[in-house]
């Protein structure tokens, strides 16, 4: 898969609504229901962080679910890209870019969102044919005025920001014209996934989804 192939493939999934979960799951058992209610509420793709030791097992039940578009999280490593792939993912999310790692998803056919914080890193992104990427850690680097100063002189370039991006400033990344939608985990919280409030989180999905963009 070439680079600018992924950018045409995550730019469909950023546009299926204008927030992406970021999911942190321990449990794989409460994955289908969770990614049943996140689908529900009108968010379909689904990031699922390698950031537990279910989280394999968590893709592999919500690549059952009906309307989902499952995709990896915290890929670190060329490893991480095979077994995502293995286990249902069909996108790919990185929080930053190495060579090893993109070429491991362009051999695995896995359209990945790789990051950037700055405009060096956007460019090298860019020139590597990576049109479409995550703006990481998106708060602690200048939020909103920042990427919006990188769309001044690259507009080109798209950007999924994630990283401190909430409810209530998730409407001021979508108003920017490089943004085409957000990552957040607000609309999962911890303690509704443990509690298997599914339809609570249905709320809180159902109120992203209506976000303008």
């Amino acid at each position: 898969m070439t680079p600018e192939h992924a950018s045409e493939l995550t730019a469909k999934v950023c546009a299926l609504a204008p927030v992406i979960p970021v999911l942190v799951v321990d449990d794989a058992s409460k994955a289908a229901d969770l990614a049943r209610a996140l689908v529900e509420g009108g968010l379909p793709a689904l990031e699922v962080t390698l950031r537990t030791p279910s989280a394999l097992d968590v893709i592999r039940e919500m690549a059952a679910v009906e309307g989902g578009v499952v995709g990896a999280g915290t890929l670190l490593s060329p490893k991480d890209v095979e077994a995502a792939k293995e286990a249902g993912a069909t996108f790919g999310v990185c929080p930053g870019a190495t060579d090893r790692i993109l070429g491991a998803c362009e051999a695995n056919d896995l359209p990945l969102l790789p990051a950037a914080a700055t405009a060096s890193e956007v460019l090298r992104l860019l020139d590597r044919g990576y049109s479409v990427q995550k703006f990481f850690p998106a708060e602690v680097n200048g939020g909103v005025p920042a990427l919006k100063a990188i769309g001044a002189p690259i507009p080109q370039v798209k950007f999924c920001p994630t990283g401190g991006v909430s409810l209530k400033n998730a409407p001021e990344y979508l108003a920017l014209s490089n943004t085409l939608c957000v990552g957040g985990s607000w609309v999962a919280p911890k303690e509704m996934v443990n509690s298997g409030d599914w339809a609570g989180i249905t709320r809180l999905a159902a109120e992203a989804a209506q976000l303008a963009r």
